[in-house]
Formats: C-alpha cells, sequence, structure tokens
C-alpha cells in the first residue's frame, strides 16, 4: 500500500442467527413493547404513563441488545494514495508574455510550481502528483523540459485533453483525485465558443473537481494575421484572389496596410482600419502568377512598438502554380508549307490555345499598292508585344521579315528581352526572311545563333549530335527504332540559313556537309536567356520531316513530337528537367524538420548513381542561405535530406546535382514553415472560459498562478482493508444482564405500585 495501515475498530452483531431470523425477532420484541405500552395508555397521571412507558421502552432495547449479540471487529487498513493530475498548456500561446515586458506564460507556470514543490511533498502521502503537458496529446513534462523547451503545440483543445485523461483511468493504477489545469483558455478546439450544451453536460458528468489557473493578463495589445485563405493552386498567367484575416486586439480606429510579397518582392498590398479594440477585418488581394511552379508568399502587417506579441504579424503559404493551357502566339512572315504544317499541328493539340498572325503581303512586293488596301485588320504590333507579351507562355516568330518597317517588330525588342528575362520562351524560325538574309535581324541578342552569311539552298539530311541524342527535344526513339535511326529515316531539309552557335548555346541538330569557322553549321539550337528558354531552328523546311509519319505502316511521327516535345521544353513542363527537386511538404509544422526530395539525371534524362546532390534552404525573404547539405544520389539517382526546423517564415529550396566537375542540373521549390496558424493568431487570455470549467466539475478558479493548494478541493482516496480482522464481542458482560433485570424489576414494582397487577 502506498500508506501505512492502521487498526480500525467496527461495531458488529455477532449473533448466529440469520439476519432475516433477526429483523423477525427483532419486530416482534417491539411489537411486544407496543402492546405492553397501549395496555397503561389510559392512565390518567402522566408522569405515571411517562414512566412505564420509558421502563417499556429501556426494557425493548435491551432485549434487541442481547438479540443482536453486540461486538466490536478489529481491521487493519490503509487509505490508498490517488493520483492528481497537473496539466500544463504546451500550445504556441503560452510563450506569449503574461504582461507586455514580461516573462513568458510558460515561465510563469514554471514558477508557479518551483513555489508550489513544497505543498506537493507534504501532500505525497496521500496523493501522488502527476506534472503532464498536453498539446493537446498528453506527455510527461518535467521542470527542466517546461522551462527550456519551448511550447510549440498548433492547438488548444481543453475538452479534448480532460476526455484523454479521463480515459486513461482506465490503464493506470491509481485513480484521480482532482486535476489542477494551468493554461490560458484560449481554446481553439470545442470550446471555442465557450462552455455550453452538450460540452457542459460533459464536464458536469466528469466526476473529479477541476481546478482552473489562468496564467496571463487581458488587456495586451497585438496585432495579427489569423487566417490565409486561398486556393491551393493557380493558372498561370491568371488572376486569383487571396484573402487574409487581420485580428486586432486594442487598435481601435487605427488603419494600417497589409503587404503581400512573393519570396521578397511586393505583389500586392491592401489598406485595413479597425472599429473596435477586438476586430477582424478582412485584406484581399488579387494578383496574377506569372510563372509555373511553386512558390512560397508572405502577407504582412506592420509591427507597433506597444504590441505584446510580434511572431503573429507575418505568415507564410505556399502556392502552387500550373498550366491551363500553354497559351502561344505564332506570327509568320508570310504564308508556307512550314507555317501551314506548324500552326496546323499547334491548332490541334488540346493542350495549346493558340494565337496566330501571318503576313498575306510585304511592302516590297508591290510598291505601287497601298498596304491598308491589302489588309482587312492592321497587324495589332503595339498591343501584342507592348501590352499583352507577357499574358503568352511560348511566341513563336517564323520567317519574319522585320525590313519592312511597317511590320517589323525591332521596336519590340526591348519589351520581348524584358519578357525572356522574366521567364517567357521563344521560338525563332529561319527562312529565306531571317537571319542573313534581311538586312536587318531582330533579337540577334536573344538568339543561341548568330548570323554568318546568306541561305544555303541546298538540300541535306539534319544530323543529331550527341547532345540531341540525349536531350528530350530531339531524343525520339521509340520501342526498337534508336533515336539515331529515327532522324536518318527522315527526309532531306530543302535549305538553311547560315548561322554559327554563340558560346554557351547547345546544338542539337547540325549540317554535315555545310562548314562554318571549321564546325558544322547548327541547325537546331538553344539556350537559357535570363529566366526564358530560346530555340532556334535555321530552316523554315521542318515540314518535309512530317511525311514520314506512316513510313513502312509504322507511326513514327517525329515531326509531331519534335516539336510537341520542344513546346514543352520552352515552357519549362517540370517532366523535362534535368533535376527534379520537391519540398516533402509545402507547409510545415513549426518544430518539425523540412524534408526534401532530390533526382539527379544526366543530360540523356538517365539516374546518375553517385551524383552530389546539394540542397539549400534559402530564406524567401533575404537570400540568406539558412542551411546546406550535400548527400550521394542513390542508385536511381534520387537523393533524401532533413533540415532541423528554422525559425517560421517563407524558404526556397535550391538543389544542385554534379558530376565530377560538370553540373548536371539544379531546381528549386518553395516551403512555409507555419507559425503555429490560430494559436499565434490569438494573444488573448480566456479566464471566463477556465472559471466555467471549474464551476461545472466542483473544482477552485484561480486568476493568477500564485495560489495555495490547501484551497484546491481534491476526493478523499479510499479505505482498503490490508489484515486480517478479530471479534471481541460485548454484549455477555454482566453487567448488561444485571441492567436489563432492574430495567425489568423496576417497570415490575411500579406497575404494582399503580395496580396493574
Amino acid at each position: 500500500m502506498d500508506s501505512a495501515a492502521v487498526d480500525s475498530f467496527r461495531l458488529v452483531s455477532l449473533s448466529a442467527l440469520p439476519p432475516l431470523a433477526l429483523w423477525g425477532l427483532g419486530a416482534a420484541v417491539l411489537v411486544a413493547a407496543g402492546l405492553a405500552c397501549l395496555g397503561v395508555a389510559r392512565e390518567p397521571v402522566r408522569l405515571r404513563k411517562w414512566a412505564l412507558w420509558g421502563l417499556r421502552a429501556l426494557a425493548a432495547l435491551c432485549a434487541i441488545f442481547f438479540l443482536l449479540e453486540p461486538g466490536l471487529r478489529k481491521v487493519q487498513v490503509a487509505r490508498v494514495k490517488n493520483r492528481v493530475a497537473v496539466l500544463v498548456d504546451r500550445s504556441a500561446s503560452m510563450t506569449f508574455p503574461v504582461a507586455a515586458g514580461k516573462p513568458s506564460r510558460s515561465q510563469a507556470v514554471a514558477e508557479s510550481l518551483a513555489a508550489l514543490t513544497p505543498q506537493l511533498e507534504a501532500m505525497s502521502e496521500r496523493f501522488a502528483f502527476e506534472v503532464v503537458g498536453f498539446d493537446p496529446e498528453l506527455t510527461p513534462l518535467t521542470s527542466k523540459a517546461l522551462e527550456l523547451e519551448p511550447a510549440r503545440g498548433s492547438k488548444t483543445d481543453l475538452l479534448s485533453t480532460l476526455r484523454s485523461l479521463k480515459a486513461s483511468e482506465g490503464t493506470s493504477a491509481r485513480k484521480l483525485s482532482g486535476v489542477v489545469l494551468f493554461s490560458d483558455g484560449a481554446d481553439n478546439g470545442e470550446l471555442a465558443q465557450g462552455l455550453n450544451g452538450r460540452a457542459k453536460a460533459v464536464l458536469e458528468g466528469f466526476g473529479v473537481p477541476v481546478s482552473t489557473v489562468a496564467v496571463g493578463q487581458g488587456g495586451l495589445k497585438d496585432l495579427a494575421i489569423e487566417a490565409v485563405k486561398v486556393d491551393d493552386f493557380a493558372f498561370v498567367r491568371n488572376s486569383l484572389t487571396a484573402e487574409v484575416e487581420v485580428r486586432a486586439r486594442g487598435f481601435s480606429g487605427q488603419a494600417t496596410q497589409a503587404v503581400l510579397r512573393r519570396e521578397g518582392r511586393v505583389v500586392a498590398s491592401a489598406p485595413v482600419r479597425f472599429a473596435s479594440d477586438d476586430d477582424v477585418q478582412v485584406a484581399k488581394f488579387t494578383f496574377a502568377p506569372d510563372q509555373t511552379g511553386r512558390f512560397v508568399y508572405t502577407v504582412s502587417v506592420p509591427v507597433f512598438p506597444e504590441e505584446a506579441v510580434t511572431e503573429n504579424n507575418t505568415r507564410a503559404f505556399t502556392l502552387k502554380v500550373i498550366r491551363d493551357r500553354v497559351r502561344v502566339l505564332l506570327v509568320a512572315g508570310r504564308p508556307s508549307w512550314d507555317e501551314r504544317f506548324l500552326r496546323g499541328l499547334l491548332k490541334q493539340d488540346a493542350n495549346v490555345e493558340l494565337i496566330s498572325f501571318y503576313i498575306l503581303r510585304n511592302s516590297p512586293d508591290d510598291p505601287m499598292v497601298s498596304q491598308d488596301e491589302l489588309s482587312l485588320i492592321p497587324f495589332p504590333r503595339n498591343e501584342i508585344f507592348s501590352d499583352k507579351v507577357h499574358t503568352f507562355d511560348l511566341l513563336v516568330i517564323l520567317n519574319f521579315n522585320n525590313d519592312d518597317l511597317n511590320i517589323s517588330l525591332a521596336e519590340f525588342e526591348g519589351s520581348i528581352k524584358q519578357y525572356l528575362l522574366n521567364g517567357g520562351a521563344l521560338a525563332y524560325v529561319g527562312g529565306d526572311r531571317s537571319f542573313g538574309d534581311a538586312r536587318y535581324t531582330s533579337f540577334a541578342d536573344v538568339l543561341p545563333i548568330a548570323t554568318a552569311g546568306a541561305s544555303d539552298p541546298s538540300p541535306f539530311k539534319a544530323r543529331l549530335t550527341p547532345e540531341g541524342a540525349r536531350h528530350p527535344i530531339t531524343a525520339l526513339g521509340t520501342g526498337s527504332v534508336s533515336t539515331e535511326a529515327a532522324w536518318d529515316a527522315l527526309p532531306p531539309v530543302p535549305g538553311m540559313n547560315s548561322v554559327r552557335a554563340r558560346p554557351g548555346a547547345t546544338v542539337l541538330l547540325d549540317n554535315p556537309f555545310s562548314l562554318i569557322d571549321g564546325k558544322n553549321a547548327p541547325v537546331l539550337s538553344i539556350w537559357d536567356y535570363g529566366r526564358g528558354r530560346v530555340m532556334a531552328l535555321a530552316s523554315d523546311g521542318s515540314w518535309a520531316w512530317a511525311f514520314t509519319s506512316h513510313v513502312a505502316g509504322a507511326q513514327s511521327r517525329v515531326y509531331e513530337r519534335m516539336w510537341g516535345s520542344a513546346v514543352r521544353w520552352l515552357v519549362r513542363d517540370p517532366e523535362l528537367t534535368a533535376m527534379s527537386v520537391s519540398a516533402d511538404s509545402p507547409s510545415v509544422d513549426p518544430g518539425k524538420p523540412v524534408g526534401v526530395s532530390a533526382v539527379a539525371r544526366s543530360s540523356d534524362f538517365q539516374p546518375v548513381a553517385g551524383a552530389q546532390v546539394t540542397i539549400e534552404l534559402i530564406s524567401a525573404d533575404d537570400g540568406r542561405v539558412v542551411a546546406q547539405q550535400t548527400v550521394p544520389a542513390g542508385p536511381d539517382g534520387a537523393a533524401h535530406v532533413e533540415f532541423p526546423s528554422p525559425p517560421p517564415g517563407p524558404y526556397k529550396v535550391v538543389g544542385r546535382a554534379t558530376a565530377g566537375q560538370k553540373l548536371l542540373g539544379e531546381m528549386s521549390d518553395a516551403v512555409a514553415v507555419r507559425a503555429s496558424g490560430k494559436e499565434l493568431s490569438d494573444a488573448r487570455v480566456n479566464a471566463r472560459l477556465l472559471e466555467d470549467i471549474a464551476k461545472a466539475t466542483g473544482g477552485a478558479f484561480f486568476e493568477g498562478p500564485s495560489f495555495s493548494l490547501a484551497d484546491v478541493p481534491f476526493k478523499e482516496p479510499p479505505l482498503v482493508e490490508v489484515g486480517r480482522s478479530r471479534d471481541q464481542s460485548l454484549w455477555d458482560r454482566w453487567y448488561w444482564l444485571t441492567l436489563m433485570v432492574l430495567i425489568m424489576g423496576a417497570e415490575w414494582a411500579l406497575r404494582r405500585r399503580f395496580g396493574y397487577i
């Protein structure tokens, strides 16, 4: 037993008669006494009557006494030591200060428990005290952990916690005698709207007094981002609206600005004004993402000097931007077979939204006829290439003549360069009005090739380069047909523009019969320009490849597959990247690690086992590298790392893979480390709820962590028999028999004296 055993004495009946017989005989004695009393009921002298009644009642009691044979039973008993649960709120709101400029609420609980230690030790003979933290799961808590480990729970659910504690009685040898609950009462679970209805009935039937201690003071001033309502994904270049709930306590009449940023860059702002000291206003941000991928956004409000909590003024979230359809602008210098085949191919692709313009006639064709006389509508150059160019995913410029000032795009070269720097895509296709065949070549700075003279009209078969054999645009082998064999089976191209590759360009196809600067002339070349991608095809004869779609009955469709892969590569389809990087979860709870997975592939898109994969966790606000790890890739090219929990905020995850000295690829993703959501958005102390809980369960309520355990109600532990019992009779004493004889003799003498015998 938890307590020392003691002797306990009980008055018992030692009669051998069964209980039923005892009840019957006792009733007979009482009936007989009653009849005897009726015999003197007509006695006119009241004193005589009451004397006779008293003696006969005493005689009846003596008879019952000897009938029951009373005795003392000596029993050894001990008091069971029950448990008292000391519950400590470990949700994130307990990191708030007790008052402005004061220690945290968790620190106040630690100090209170330290002050109560002598009282706990003094009551340890009767109760076993257990200190348990809840967030909302129940976890044993030590004083050291309470002081050193910050509270990080993402939810406060007091009713669920008490239910779990009550359920634990079934697995514990000790019963609950009471609960002492330390909390700020900022419940965001079942009791968020207060104690009423079914929840109140549950607590009233709890069966154990719950005493509550309010930690923290009311009246704190705080401005917080309470919630962000936005879809999980958006379509590129399509507008969406994010609604942000801003809660203000103590800022009645105050106006401020809420700001939305993407990786440090301001996207939008919205004014908010608070009408009362406890007000929630909704700030709406409408914006249009301009790139695909996952991005991290931050919404924030200013930090005022008098605020009690500053961590909840900022909140980060991620947004995945996808393509609804690839929006393509095709501009052709004149009608041609290449324009016809390419426009038809793009129009029949359900994933492409095509807008096309082609010039039917140029000024040099007939200088005597006005341009306006043969044009149904004017070419909307300014509207497209200045105002709307950012709305397209891909620009395709085919055999376009910039010598004609009426249609030239030269004046829009700056806006198109900016479009590419911001992540756009350009496919520039040659012809008899492009490159060296035109007096002016637009976009020369952004193209991966440069003009090298007049065009070469000689037909030739394009040859796959080593880079082209591995690149997704031109690696088109299917089944048993290799990529090289597929390209060898294509018909000749009817001529090409004379161009040379610029430093940094990747040549996928070349002309084995034409040398420029001692190298084979490039036919198909690519490179990255800023955040965008550019492809240059130095011929308008690729339409000839479409005639092999059904060679020998086989649907090779090299032309369709090459242009389809080119579009996907240009717009950065994630499936066509040499390296992939993704966070295990786009949103991470506070205190949790950030996991990142990566796959390294070579230029032919095969996994590279043993590649060195470097993953950086970068703050999206200031570009600072927070953490970095380098690990080798596995046999499948995959690698995984985990970063210890960083502070709340927006982060970019950047991965690079290298094999030897060669960079295989680089990719990025985004992740938002949350600041506990509603927990940090509400700095109030809900003392009213804590008081209601104590009242419903029969406990005591304390407005602060300074109190005495003597004022806390507990259920007393029960006594349990732990030893043998011993009986000692009381009825078989001579004096009890003498007393009965004297009572009966006195009653007989009085009856005789009064004339009843």
